[in-house]
């Protein structure tokens, strides 16, 4: 494939899902991992994309009406998702009962749990199935699961939820502003997530500062309702509404 018809294939691929890692545009244009990098470099040196670690997103991206796939989201930001996870790790006490979504950041976590007495409730089934290798007391809420995810959202969702009180939760959002509060793409992981926050003493929203100016179609939370683990500082406004640690 020439490098004009990759370039082409890149960017429809990038205006189908939003945002692609580099694994996944080796895939479709049949390129190496070192040609692929190459490709993006030029086209954000064109204004054509924004490059970041592990792959691009679309430039003006500001509105969220999908979700970028599982696999997309877990090739980006990845040292940036590291570091906050492991923070959000470190947060949990053995009297802990925690409820963890199944978001790509969240699912970091799991990496990074020490022995616990701590019990793990989650709607997604991957970080379910990674607690429990841990050796950890994890439930997992029913429902109908969603392809992109493996976690569960819908009517029985939340009825599985309504019999929990956490002491903590740990959530992802695809955007945060001050205006919007914290968003997804999705109305039904919005009313999980919402949920799972109310049933909260306290509420993390982990998110990486790529997040920062971007809004979803379904609202979560208020900014006040959350705090906010990210790796970089965001806009002042920000931290004058709502708690925010730099990791």
């Amino acid at each position: 494939m020439l490098a004009e018809q990759r370039a082409e294939a890149i960017l429809t691929e990038l205006a189908q899902r939003r945002a692609v890692s580099v694994t996944d545009l080796c895939q479709v244009t049949g390129a190496s991992e070192a040609t692929i990098r190459r490709d993006l470099n030029t086209l954000a040196a064109q204004g054509k994309l924004s490059k970041v670690h592990g792959g691009a997103v679309q430039l003006n991206s500001e509105f969220l009406s999908q979700e970028p796939e599982m696999s997309v989201k877990r090739g980006l930001h990845i040292p940036e998702k590291e570091r906050i996870a492991r923070y959000a790790a470190a947060l949990i006490e053995d009297d802990d009962v925690v409820f963890l979504d199944g978001g790509s950041t969240v699912m970091r976590m799991t990496e990074h749990l020490k022995p616990t007495g701590a019990l793990f409730v989650t709607n997604g089934m991957e970080c379910a199935f990674w607690l429990l290798e841990r050796d950890l007391r994890v439930y997992v809420v029913g429902g109908a699961l969603k392809r992109d995810t493996a976690s569960a959202a819908g009517a029985e969702t939340m009825d599985s939820l309504r019999r929990y009180h956490f002491t903590k939760a740990f959530l992802g959002a695809g955007g945060v502003t001050v205006k919007e509060g914290f968003t997804v793409a999705d109305p039904e992981d919005a009313a999980v997530k919402a949920l799972a926050a109310a049933r909260a003493r306290q509420t993390y929203m982990l998110v990486d500062s790529s997040k920062f100016g971007r809004i979803g179609a379904a609202a979560v939370l208020h900014i006040d309702e959350a705090s906010v683990i990210t790796d970089r500082a965001p806009a002042r406004e920000f931290q004058d509404y709502t708690e925010v640690t730099v990791v």
